[in-house]
């Protein structure tokens, strides 16, 4: 099973890139961020017409969230966190797919910082954690995705010292992600290229995709059950290069089918 997220950066402006993705890439189940789009105006004939059944909560000009399934129906369990600081703000959206729980999500920029905007990411990452911490403790397989809008490390951003006064960098988010992943959650891309340098955004400035200077913020957070069932993750880093394209890239893991559990010895 193929899942993947990807900051679309405007979902009907970038209609093409994404549906010529869906066709090259076939992943089972996307979350999309950044629809920019209300709930009237998403593509749902689009995408439907290749095959991809589709749930969405949109908002006007800013953020929106997604979730589409190639491979069954998608059972929605909630659009919005519980205690979101700013429930007006679209920003997360959970559903049942094929056995598997996933929260896809797009986490406040938070800039500039200090200020509101700063505090609102801080106060949104609190109400991530807290939930998160009922989904892991359900015992079910989760999958926690999207643009999360921060780097964790060092190795996650291109020259760090330009970023020590930015909100994606700053110690205090940083802080937040370590303890959501303290949980128990696994980085996926970090299992799997632990030493690598790996990017999934690039700025549309100063040439950032072709000299490489990127950001890892776009993340797939695993339970403990798809851990083990991890084989595979990856950067469509090529998307990036495309006309027309977003400034992410769409990051995917694969999981081997479940192993069935073994019957007590009588």
């Amino acid at each position: 099973m193929k899942i993947a997220t990807y900051n679309v950066n405007g979902v009907n402006g970038r209609l093409a890139v994404l549906l010529r993705w869906l066709r090259e890439a076939e992943p089972d189940v996307v979350v999309l961020q950044e629809l920019k789009a209300p709930q009237e105006k998403f593509p749902e004939t689009a995408i439907r017409d290749l095959g991809y059944d589709a749930i969405w909560h949109g908002q006007k000009s800013w953020n929106g969230v997604a979730m589409l399934s190639r491979v069954g129906e998608i059972h929605e369990t909630r659009r919005g966190l519980p205690d979101d600081p700013d429930p007006a703000q679209s920003r997360y959206i959970e559903a049942a797919v094929n056995g598997i729980l996933i929260a896809g999500l797009y986490l406040p920029n938070g800039n500039p910082r200090p200020g509101p905007k700063f505090d609102y990411k801080l106060k949104w990452f609190d109400a991530l954690i807290a939930h998160a911490a009922s989904l892991f403790d359900s015992g079910l397989p989760v999958v926690i995705a999207g643009d999360f809008n921060v780097m964790p490390t060092e190795a996650d951003v291109y020259k760090p010292e330009r970023w020590r006064e930015d909100a994606l960098f700053a110690p205090e988010v940083r802080e937040a992600f370590f303890r959501l992943t303290g949980q128990g959650w696994t980085d996926a891309l970090r299992k799997i290229h632990p030493d690598e340098t790996i990017y999934t955004f690039w700025d549309y400035f100063r040439n950032a995709y072709g000299r490489n200077a990127g950001l890892r913020i776009d993340h797939l957070l695993l339970s403990p059950s798809l851990t083990a069932r991890l084989v595979d993750a990856q950067v469509d880093r090529d998307v990036r290069g495309w006309d027309k394209t977003s400034d992410h890239a769409p990051v995917w893991i694969a999981l081997s089918d479940e192993k069935p559990s073994r019957g007590k010895k009588r």
